[in-house]
């Protein structure tokens, strides 16, 4: 059938594409990786209420 053949082409190319996204992150310097963890955390504080108590790290 050519959707799903269609549909694993999009799988493997989005697959693909998420590799090379993460080789290119694990590249980044520390410093840039810690600020990167500390946004995350500030967007998952604000996005999960149980967690209002918390406090991201300061950098």
């Amino acid at each position: 059938m050519k959707i799903k053949s269609t549909a694993k082409e999009i799988a493997q190319k989005i697959f693909n594409e998420k590799k090379s996204y993460h080789k290119e992150k694990a590249k980044l310097p520390i410093e840039e990786k810690i600020k990167i963890l500390v946004e995350l955390q500030k967007i998952g504080i604000e996005a999960n209420p149980k967690m209002r108590n918390k406090k991201s790290w300061k950098i």
